[in-house]
């Protein structure tokens, strides 16, 4: 038989028609493989086609044959299994830090990575619409970016801005750069963010990374070792409730037995939980005393803030502040 144009590529082909058009529940047969062969100007015969899926088979791609009714040859296990795809494509789908046009790519991305009847399957997975989004379509960059600058210790510059009523950006400190030594990524509530050493005001901060513009990395060395020689960024995200800053202190809440399973997730199982009482237990923590911790405690019924004295007042004062703004007979 005279070879085609194509014919040193019909293997490449082959693999390619295996792995988009077949799975367990959908073989192909030789005769159809030979078909699809055609449709690229690649000519096949019957001998050939099965050398060829012997060679796929000692490469390492999982080709499977079977008799009986719904004879053929299909793909058998492959990188990502379907339960994994829809692993992924629902972490991306509900992700607020990725917009909702890369989500559409990724998920489009992840569905070439199935047969097109699995990707059928993928598709009816993704259907859920209206999620939170963030606005700014540079994040996917800014994190790569984030990631260079990490490996190579070295400190970046960026410029910082909120949205408006209007969903315009408003650039902070009138547009002028930031100089940081970044540290790490956190993801915490629903939001990347880049905590980092701030040149100017000499000490740890965090950034949401959806609203830092114009990342340049620069050549300066990463800076903040002295001050913070043994800094851990794990340890700073379980500090920062929902990554709001406030003043750092040492507290001890008193709980009912029952809420350990409550303080357990936010804090991690590596905290010890000292029985108080018969039906109490108390736990020492080290803690950024922001509005969102007071607001995780005052939703809690069963623990309170015992000590130190200073952190106790802070939350009386909240709840006073709150209770007066709602003695307004107006409203």
């Amino acid at each position: 038989m005279a070879k085609s144009a194509n014919q040193k590529s019909k293997l490449l082909y082959l693999s390619k028609i295996l792995l988009e058009q077949t799975d367990e529940d959908h073989p192909i047969t030789v005769p159809e493989m030979i078909q699809e062969l055609a449709k690229r100007d690649i000519k096949a015969e019957r001998k050939s086609i099965y050398d060829d899926l012997e060679t796929l088979s000692l490469f390492g791609l999982d080709v499977q044959s079977r008799k009986g009714r719904s004879p053929g040859w299909f793909i058998g296990s492959r990188e990502f299994e379907l339960p994994e795809l829809k692993l992924l494509m629902d972490a991306v789908q509900s992700s607020r830090f990725i917009t909702q046009k890369k989500s559409d790519a990724l998920i489009r991305k992840l569905e070439g990575l199935a047969s097109i009847h699995q990707a059928r399957q993928l598709q009816r997975q993704v259907y859920v619409s209206g999620r939170i989004k963030v606005m700014n379509e540079s994040i996917y960059y800014n994190v790569d970016r984030l990631h260079g600058a990490l490996s190579a210790q070295k400190a970046i510059t960026f410029k910082y801005f909120d949205y408006d009523i209007s969903r315009q950006k408003v650039f902070r400190r009138d547009g002028k750069r930031y100089t940081v030594s970044p540290y790490g990524l956190i993801w915490d509530n629903e939001n990347y963010y880049l905590v980092a050493f701030d040149h100017v005001n000499q000490e740890m901060r965090h950034y949401r990374v959806d609203k830092m513009a114009d990342i340049v990395v620069t050549n300066l060395p990463r800076s903040g070792q002295e001050q913070y020689p043994n800094f851990q960024v794990a340890s700073y995200g379980q500090k920062h409730f929902a990554m709001y800053s406030g003043k750092e202190m040492t507290v001890t809440l008193r709980g009912l037995q029952s809420m350990a399973g409550v303080v357990w997730d936010r804090f991690g199982q590596d905290i010890i939980l000292v029985p108080d009482g018969e039906s109490h237990f108390r736990v020492t923590l080290s803690l950024v005393m922001s509005p969102q911790f007071l607001g995780w405690l005052f939703a809690l019924d069963g623990i309170e803030l015992v000590a130190p004295q200073e952190a106790v007042d802070l939350y009386r004062q909240r709840l006073v502040s709150i209770q007066a703004a709602y003695q307004d007979a107006s409203l």
